[in-house]
């Protein structure tokens, strides 16, 4: 693992290790195994269905870094590698997942110290007098050294149209931090994607600094259901089998409205239904056992105003 940066107190740095000759051979899965980096790409899969593409991408990552820190072993000193990214995509989309995950990889492999998450928004960065946007990012910064920075809907730190907003100063010291720390801290900027590329164009600084742009693709039809059927059995629950149908004609419904949200509109349709079936068999007053305790049925998602609507 590489040693913490200077100036933190706290830091314990590892002994140095003896540099191996250039004859030496080094066991890739013995390393990959010693990491443990392989439990945190397996959770992904876990907790995550379908994006296939984020996910070769983390796991190109981790192994860049398992190499050079296997190169570190023969004296070979690369530059640290700039992991500043940008998540752009819906919400629902599973960008915090990863961002969680993203952390916990690079603290395994010594890439960061601590590998915590700081989830931000414009609110937690930006002040609304003069003075107070600088202690109020430099706050946060200091929460989120030795980890992951993620600044969610990030291009509202940038308002074009109000020559007073304070955000451009909150900027001004993430770029600093992002060049000057980047030892230390992993920033990754987050939103729609069209937005993400307005903020860009509108600071060229920022978009300098990012190395990485991973696109997070909304979910198909037989994802939504996928993840609802891993949301069920994490609860306790399941679908009567007449009951299938009825919750993927609400996912493809609900798909079409407005202000849908991919997973998280599919965990609300699970939490109404939970409602809707815990009203059900209150009401009926009787005897119940495990089936129906756990047994979400059609009327559990038929009386959803999806279904209302023309």
């Amino acid at each position: 693992m590489r040693p913490a940066p200077n100036g933190d107190a706290a830091a314990e740095e590892e002994p140095a290790v003896a540099t191996l000759p250039p004859d030496a051979r080094i066991d890739l899965a013995r390393e990959r195994a010693d990491s443990h980096a392989d439990e945190v790409l397996d959770a992904l899969d876990r907790e995550l269905v379908g994006l296939v593409p984020v996910k070769t991408r983390i796991r190109e990552t981790a192994a860049l870094l398992l190499i050079d820190r296997v190169r570190a072993r023969f004296g070979i000193d690369s530059a640290r590698p700039n992991l500043h990214m940008c998540f752009t995509g819906s919400p629902g989309t599973g960008k915090t997942t990863v961002a969680v995950r993203l952390a916990e990889l690079l603290h395994r492999l010594g890439y960061l110290r601590r590998g915590h998450l700081v989830t931000v928004t414009r609110d937690d960065l930006v002040g609304q007098y003069v003075g107070h946007t600088a202690p109020k990012t430099k706050e946060v910064l200091k929460r989120a050294m030795g980890g992951v920075l993620f600044i969610d809907e990030a291009y509202y730190l940038y308002r074009a149209e109000n020559e007073r907003d304070y955000g451009q100063e909150s900027i001004e010291i993430l770029l600093q931090v992002m060049e000057n720390q980047r030892d230390d801290l992993v920033v990754v900027l987050a939103g729609y994607k069209d937005r993400m590329d307005s903020f860009f164009a509108s600071n060229p600084g920022m978009s300098s600094r990012i190395a990485h742009h991973i696109d997070f693709p909304d979910y198909t039809g037989d994802e939504l259901e996928a993840i609802g059927r891993l949301m069920l059995a994490r609860e306790g629950y399941s679908l009567a089998e007449e009951a299938i149908p009825v919750f993927r004609e609400y996912l493809d419904r609900r798909r079409e409205q407005p202000r849908f949200a991919n997973a998280r509109s599919v965990r609300n349709a699970i939490e109404r239904a939970r409602l809707r079936h815990a009203n059900r068999l209150i009401a009926t007053a009787g005897e119940v056992g495990l089936a129906e305790l756990t047994t979400l049925t059609p009327e559990d998602f038929l009386a959803s105003r999806v279904f209302a609507a023309p």
